[in-house]
């Protein structure tokens, strides 16, 4: 059984790898570090080649994990700590120096794609900190003539409304610190990364929100909004960030899921089934498809998470894995459509 996962899993991702643009996966995968029985990260990163997986996304600079990445051709987007915000929007030297300790030792042998001040600061105190962070971090990299963009990762939580999509809206506390990371985003021609995850929206109110709907599946629910329609709830979220970002004259920044994915254990509507119709209806979506309102443009995806990871909170958070620890599968990937 296990070959012939490993088979299946290996052809879905050469499947993906070839049906995007310009050669490139729309899907990468988050790599998280919260388990005392993880795998070493050079295993791990064997086995991102073996599937054919091409990029990932780290929450901090892990230096084991970058060594392990090194002449791959898999690229990363990297976080900073939350906690670094602060000095990094107080001191351009400190920006210099995250740069000059965790980015400089690995170039050019990996490949990064984006530096991410933060992950889910808002709401919360260190968010005021993130648009200066952005700047001093994107004059640290320009000072070491490397062109990597600078972005940060939110939750749904800065929109006070997301539905239906066309009315989504930063909140009136969020949205003078949203205005300026979106400003500088749209003049730098960099991304904002967007943490989307339907599995919440239909675990806290499975009274209005349909499972199908969830999960890709067709069924009964369509969204209608003017003259846009919506067959499934990611491309419902996805949007109402972009109309968040047109609300503040950023409608131009293009949006990348940082994280998305379903659990398959330990919460309610968490199983192995639902997970494994999520994610593969996922690959399957972004790779073929834009969202209602940027149809064109398809949506860089990376699920969450590459491994489940047992030092996190009891229930649905030790349970998002595509991995166990030993390598083995959670469940098999197979090609879409």
């Amino acid at each position: 059984m296990a070959t012939l996962f490993h088979s299946s899993l290996a052809f879905f991702f050469t499947f993906l790898l070839y049906n995007h643009p310009g050669g490139e996966a729309a899907v990468g995968v988050n790599y998280g570090l919260s388990g005392n029985n993880l795998p070493p990260p050079s295993a791990a990163i064997a086995r991102l080649q073996q599937t054919g997986i091409k990029k990932i996304r780290l929450f901090q600079p892990e230096k084991a994990v970058l060594d392990a990445l090194h002449d791959t051709g898999i690229s990363v987007i990297v976080g900073t700590l939350n906690a670094d915000l602060q000095p990094l929007a107080s001191d351009r030297a400190a920006a210099a120096a995250w740069v000059a300790a965790n980015i400089l030792p690995h170039h050019p042998a990996v490949t990064f794609t984006c530096i991410a001040a933060g992950n889910e600061v808002f709401p919360g105190d260190l968010a005021q900190f993130i648009p200066a962070a952005l700047e001093n971090l994107a004059a640290a990299l320009a000072a070491a003539n490397l062109n990597i963009p600078v972005s940060t990762a939110i939750s749904m939580q800065p929109l006070s409304t997301s539905y239906p999509p066309s009315a989504g809206d930063f909140s009136e506390a969020a949205k003078p610190v949203m205005t300026q990371i979106a400003n500088f985003l749209q003049a730098k021609g960099y991304p904002l990364l967007v943490n989307v995850y339907p599995y919440f929206a239909r675990a806290g109110d499975p009274a209005n929100v349909d499972l199908d709907f969830a999960l890709f599946r067709p069924g009964n629910t369509a969204v209608h909004d003017g003259e846009l329609t919506y067959l499934n709830l990611f491309d419902s979220m996805t949007d109402a960030a972009y109309a968040a970002l047109e609300k503040v004259g950023a409608g131009g920044v293009e949006i990348i899921v940082s994280e998305t994915g379903w659990p398959s254990a330990g919460g309610v509507e968490a199983g192995v089934e639902n997970a494994q119709t999520y994610v593969n209806n996922l690959i399957g979506h972004v790779t073929s498809s834009g969202t209602p309102r940027r149809p064109g443009k398809q949506v860089e995806a990376y699920i969450f998470a590459l491994f489940n990871e047992n030092m996190k909170p009891e229930g649905v958070e030790q349970h998002w894995g595509l991995f166990y620890p030993d390598l083995t599968p959670v469940y098999p990937l197979t090609k879409i459509g």
